[in-house]
């Protein structure tokens, strides 16, 4: 089932980390279509911003919207709209990795079961492991696997990608890169950090730097 994705804002957010304000007043809109490359120093509050975004934290001030409604308030619509994958690959130790990306593509409400999810480890070069314990997996491998939910999906989510490059070799991020670029082009939004020079067709860059708050 497709389906469509609606804009995420963000209005005059802060975030504090402890008692250190990392952050505030910071706007930013993720319209149907973009990727937009966050930029920012080590500590900065990247991460904290995105997991604010994907709903997995509440900010310190400010509001997250889904097409003008409160993130909080916006249902499981807006919820199963958004996919967020973190620096943890959230793989299942003791399944299969087939196993591990179809319950997860479940949980994004990703149809298909493990064909669909052989099909997208296959694309992710990963097809001769999918029948291999996650535990078994070198971490490049675990990369690319918890990726392939990625090639699972066909709808025009909001992808929330932290570090997706990180220990992928070319030919991985060549494949990366057109995954994002399709589910814009089917007007979806991707928003993702990088410490490595992105190429992405008309990925915009957003700089926290100016919206770096002090003690």
């Amino acid at each position: 089932m497709t389906q469509s994705t609606g804009p995420l804002a963000a209005q005059a957010l802060a975030c504090r980390r402890g008692r250190r304000k990392l952050f505030a007043g910071l706007d930013l809109q993720l319209e149907p279509g973009s990727v937009t490359w966050l930029r920012g120093t080590n500590g900065s509050g990247k991460t904290s911003l995105m997991r604010i975004l994907a709903g997995l934290s509440q900010p310190f001030e400010g509001e997250v919207t889904w097409a003008g409604t409160p993130l909080r308030k916006a249902g499981m619509a807006a919820r199963s709209s958004v996919l967020y994958i973190g620096h943890a690959n959230a793989l299942k130790d003791d399944l299969t990795l087939a196993e591990s990306v179809a319950f997860l593509g479940g949980l994004s409400g990703i149809d298909g079961g493990q064909a669909r999810a052989r099909a997208a480890l296959d694309r992710l070069g990963l097809a001769s492991r999918a029948d291999a314990a996650v535990r078994t997996l070198s971490q490049g491998q675990r990369r690319r696997g918890a990726l392939a939910r990625l090639a699972l999906d066909d709808a025009p989510r909001t992808w929330i990608l932290d570090e997706p490059f990180d220990a992928l070799d070319q030919a991985s991020v060549r494949i990366l890169s057109r995954l994002i670029e399709a589910n814009a082009a089917r007007q979806g939004a991707v928003l993702l950090t990088s410490h490595q020079t992105i190429e992405i067709a008309g990925a915009r860059e957003f700089d926290l730097e100016p919206w770096r708050a002090g003690p």
